[in-house]
């Protein structure tokens, strides 16, 4: 089965929808316009309910097919919000909000999934329900534990979710996926490290703070290397240090460190957390100073569940003939992941060919993968729960 004929004949208008997204981006829960968009055009497609404000200003659609016997219900989910990013691209629709931009794509996933509602909404043909899931801030804010939490899946009934990601450096339309863990878990800290400042010619009367975060940010890569399976992937990064002092003369008083952990396991990310505390703490006290470590718990690592990946990797071959089925990981985060805690599933990212990388402000997403992304989410509905 390959794209179906009607997302060829909708490519245009779906284009259309994705480019107004484009031009008019919102960052975490201020999908407003967004989502009041979302909702007009489900109700436009004849949507048997619509729900809007779950996870803040998530919405939600529902399609039932032409029968409903076999119980089923598959949830389909697509990302809304932007990037706090100036966008560079130089397009006729580019970003007319300054300092915001869909940098990651989520104004085509959001545009695929109103075209496979539309295309699921007149045609019906499956036997059970579909969810549509169109959910904010997956940028940082866990708009995916929101919506989770205030009883979706529950509410909904979903059995299973799906969701999709673009990929920029994968050939246009093809797919690829693994089953088990995919994307990473996002922990955050902040270790603030505290001496005794002074004169910078007089630096044996201070506890250097400066020298000792110099040390904490050596002795962290020792987690990845010295602590953790070289087999089960870790990152450590510090990102961010600012001291108490700006003068080119003065060691300050104190210094403060950010950064983030990346990992794939829950071993790991344990692992990760309790030793960085102690080799900051430790290291600061070695050199006479102190260490206050901040552990900023972020999303989950993600998931795909066996039976469900080896299901849409299926439905990508027959839709374009090309699934990876042994996609590479990624340190990235997705908060997909806790809506794959709840229910079974799987992620599946469909190329964006050589553009700009996301999180790029050079970056856009492709038109020409919306017939397979629109192909893929609607054939997931209609194989899942095929008519009798």
């Amino acid at each position: 089965m390959p794209v179906k004929n009607r997302f060829a004949e909708l490519h245009a208008e779906i284009t259309g929808w994705r480019r107004d997204l484009h031009e008019n981006p919102e960052i975490l829960f201020e999908t407003h316009r967004t989502s009041a968009l979302v909702a007009e055009k489900l109700k436009e497609f004849g949507c048997d309910e619509i729900v809007t404000g779950l996870g803040r200003t998530g919405v939600v659609g529902v399609i039932k097919g032409r029968q409903t016997g076999s119980g089923r219900v598959v949830g389909l989910r697509a990302d809304m919000d932007a990037l706090p990013i100036h966008e560079a691209t130089g397009l006729d629709y580019a970003s007319k909000t300054p300092g915001a931009m869909h940098a990651c794509g989520h104004d085509g996933h959001t545009a695929m999934l109103l075209g496979a509602a539309k295309y699921l909404a007149e045609t019906r043909n499956f036997d059970g329900t579909v969810v549509v899931i169109f959910q904010p801030a997956e940028e940082g804010g866990g708009g995916g534990r929101e919506m989770c939490e205030d009883g979706m899946m529950e509410r909904f009934g979903i059995q299973e979710v799906y969701g999709m990601h673009n990929w920029p450096g994968q050939p246009v339309g093809s797919f690829a996926i693994r089953p088990g863990a995919f994307f990473a878990a996002t922990d955050q800290f902040v270790i603030d490290v505290t001496g005794r400042g002074g004169h910078g010619a007089k630096p044996h009367q201070t506890v250097d703070p400066v020298v000792i975060s110099a040390q904490i940010v050596t002795a962290l890569q020792s987690i990845s290397s010295r602590n953790a399976d070289p087999a089960d992937p870790i990152v450590v990064s510090v990102t961010a240090i600012e001291s108490s002092s700006k003068a080119f003369n003065v060691i300050p008083a104190r210094v403060q460190l950010k950064g983030t952990v990346r990992t794939m396991s829950k071993e790991n990310r344990k692992l990760g957390e309790e030793r960085l505390k102690a080799l900051a703490t430790a290291t600061a006290e070695g050199f006479g100073g102190t260490a206050e470590v901040t552990w900023l718990p972020g999303y989950p690592s993600m998931v795909n569940s066996e039976a469900q990946t080896a299901f849409a990797a299926d439905v990508a071959e027959a839709v374009s003939g090309a699934c990876d089925r042994a996609a590479d990981i990624t340190m990235g985060g997705e908060d997909f992941a806790y809506m794959l805690e709840e229910r079974p599933g799987a992620y599946i990212l469909v190329g964006n060919g050589p553009s700009a990388d996301v999180h790029n402000p050079e970056y856009n997403f492709n038109d020409e993968a919306i017939p397979a992304g629109c192909s893929w989410w609607a054939e997931i509905a209609e194989r899942r729960m095929p008519l009798a």
